[in-house]
């Protein structure tokens, strides 16, 4: 009997020892996982997630919160540097989910097998006087190259885009996803959260309100001008000056800048989108159980407009994007505004594809 108890011990000790100790040797030798043997003894039922970027300034935030969410699993947490103590630190919290990380290009299949979900913050941030589309030759190739992964190991997943210019990179993976025959627009969903997060604060504030309370839509893209709140529908009803229409949407607007400018070279918005980006992957892992009326924001293919990506309200279920819903009534000044986004948008979505097709 002691013998037995002996060796059950030790079989535990090297269960615990392959992620809890996540150094980038052992890392290197860990075993190929594969879909049938992904889940790890002892990890609650749930799904497994992967995080693209998960050292990064929105990938650790990230990471934690992830990491809080009952409904996961598995936890992969991928980047190219300091993945070993990101995944040893998050790793220590007393939550469901097994954390695993990968370190470096030669890990990433390994980090995709078998994903339900795949977030992807990977890139470089934005910097005081930077616009988004100054991100857009680095963020460009890390997003393609990510996405030739999941288009090899996972190409089922649900994939959620954060890195920017969202409004390129999301057209971007579709043409890497087309390339690989594996595209399902349905699974693919660009993250716009944070202006909705940004949106429901900023009219709380105005109107004395919970935020938790305030829900505006927001359509069209995740850029400047291309970011449209629809006043006219926020819920609960209620009514704007012209001054507050025009506050609240440049404000909403240029929310990113705000944070830029604030933090004054030290970074971007991570901490808000990490949080916006969690809001939204939950919202995805609630709708892969099967739960009814998850509506959310995201900048997926469309119909709604004559544009071939376009944000607006979707209804998400076990295969991603059950529904897209029509944008309702407009007011003037929000159709006015749509036409200048649809101008900036086209931009975006062409030069994304252009980048794949060249």
């Amino acid at each position: 009997m002691e013998q037995q108890g002996g060796d059950a011990a030790a079989r535990r000790m090297e269960r615990l020892s392959s992620h809890l100790r996540p150094h980038a040797s052992q890392m290197e030798e860990a075993p190929l996982l594969s879909g049938s043997n992904c889940r790890a003894k002892g990890a609650a039922p749930g799904f497994k997630v992967a995080i693209l970027g998960a050292s990064g300034g929105i990938g650790q935030p990230l990471a934690l919160l992830m990491k809080m969410n009952p409904l996961v699993s598995v936890l992969h947490l991928y980047d190219v540097v300091n993945t070993p103590g990101v995944t040893a630190d998050i790793s220590h919290m007393n939550t469901g989910a097994v954390v695993r990380g990968f370190l470096g290009q030669p890990q990433l299949e390994n980090a995709l097998t078998g994903m339900d979900l795949v977030i992807i913050p990977a890139g470089v941030p934005r910097k005081p006087g930077m616009t988004r589309d100054d991100l857009f030759n680095i963020n460009a190739g890390i997003v393609r190259t990510l996405c030739e992964g999941i288009a090899k190991c996972c190409p089922n997943a649900i994939v959620n885009v954060i890195s920017n210019p969202v409004n390129s990179t999301v057209p971007i993976a579709a043409e890497v996803f087309k390339k690989a025959g594996t595209y399902d627009p349905k699974r693919l969903l660009g993250v716009t959260t944070l202006d909705v997060v940004r949106a429901n604060t900023f009219v709380a504030e105005v109107l004395g309100l919970d935020p938790k309370d305030v829900n505006v839509p927001v359509v069209g893209g995740h850029a400047g001008v291309t970011i449209s709140p629809l006043l006219s529908q926020v819920n609960p009803p209620c009514s704007f000056t012209s001054e507050e229409i025009s506050y609240l949407t440049t404000r909403i607007q240029n929310g990113g800048t705000e944070v830029v400018e604030a933090k004054a070279g030290a970074g971007s918005a991570t901490l808000s989108m990490a949080y916006a980006a969690a809001k939204f992957a939950d919202a995805c892992l609630r709708g892969l159980r099967g739960d009814a009326g998850i509506l959310e924001c995201s900048y997926v293919a469309s119909q709604v407009t004559e544009l071939p990506f376009f944000a607006s309200k979707v209804r998400l279920g076990r295969c991603g994007v059950e529904e897209i819903l029509s944008l309702g009534p407009l007011n003037e000044f929000e159709r006015a505004g749509l036409e200048k986004a649809k101008k900036e948008l086209a931009e975006s979505i062409q030069k994304g594809v252009a980048f794949i097709n060249k």
